[in-house]
């Protein structure tokens, strides 16, 4: 199968790994977020020989040298046994390592093409689509239940993530904006300043598909025909099948399931009732908040 890798990218919980998970079903060899800071799934030489020093790390132009070379060898299928047996030695890190390595190994001797799913490349995926020719897909998510998932989850970021990186404040200066949430107890409105900074860079970059959320969960059949096409797969019956049964299940469970030895926030569900309570945990004034602070009321 020859053709240019896919990136599938997007926020944290905006569907990246249940997008990447149904276009594997092309033929496409799965890569979970090599640009993840945690280990696992980050922080693996064989997958990705570069270090990652910060969450959405920005590549661009001018450190291109750095990750270039690395992200080749990762969209070629290139495993690095070696660096990898050197930097993780548990008996889970062995057993992640044969997984990735003989995964790589099948999908060169068989011509599949690599698929990144990696939120954390979100702000770099125009280089992705520049530098690296990928099929760039960036999953957008209503900003309400973005927040409202996160929520959930408890997360949050921390602003000098995005604001000790020079060059991605060059480049997009509304990361700024973070500056004045540096160690604020609010993380709604963290959250939902990330929401409206990455929208707008996501916005202006040239060269990838943005994808709504909601829409692929409401119809995805031919959302995901869509999106087949877009990334140059052949969309078989077995396909099909294959996202009609992951589309169509029962809905709940853990937030997070394992696929293999990746750990993903992949899980059969019912897309279409998953969208009906997008906006639990979050009050009625704070779904008001959320939309003017990203922009969306």
């Amino acid at each position: 199968m020859n053709g240019p890798p896919v990136l599938v990218t997007g926020l944290p919980r905006s569907g990246t790994s249940w997008t990447g998970r149904m276009l594997t079903a092309g033929g496409l060899i799965y890569v979970n977020e090599p640009l993840n800071p945690q280990h696992p799934p980050g922080r693996c030489p064989g997958v990705l020989k570069a270090a990652v020093t910060h969450r959405f790390q920005y590549i661009c132009d001018d450190n291109t040298a750095e990750w270039l070379p690395a992200f080749r060898d990762t969209v070629a299928l290139r495993y690095r046994w070696l660096a990898e047996l050197r930097a993780n030695h548990s008996p889970y890190d062995l057993a992640r390592l044969l997984r990735y390595g003989t995964a790589f190994a099948y999908g060169r001797v068989t011509g599949r093409r690599a698929l990144l799913d990696d939120p954390f490349a979100v702000l770099s995926a125009g280089w992705f689509a520049a530098r690296l020719g990928c099929r760039v897909i960036a999953l957008v998510r209503d900003p309400v239940s973005f927040v409202a998932s996160w929520r959930r989850l408890g997360w949050t970021v921390d602003p000098r993530e995005l604001l000790d990186q020079p060059l991605l404040v060059r480049d997009h200066p509304e990361v700024l904006e973070l500056r004045a949430l540096t160690g604020s107890a609010d993380p709604l409105a963290t959250a939902a300043t990330l929401w409206r900074i990455t929208h707008a860079v996501l916005a202006r970059t040239p060269g990838i598909l943005l994808t709504s959320y909601e829409s692929l969960a409401a119809d995805p059949l031919p959302g995901f025909r869509s999106l087949y096409s877009y990334a140059g797969l052949p969309w078989t019956a077995a396909a099909e099948r294959r996202i009609t049964r992951a589309c169509t299940g029962p809905s709940g469970g853990a937030a997070f399931s394992w696929s293999g030895l990746s750990r993903t926030a992949y899980r059969r569900m019912d897309s279409r009732r998953a969208l009906d309570h997008a906006a639990r945990g979050l009050t009625p004034t704070e779904v008001s908040r959320v939309r003017a602070l990203t922009g969306q009321g």
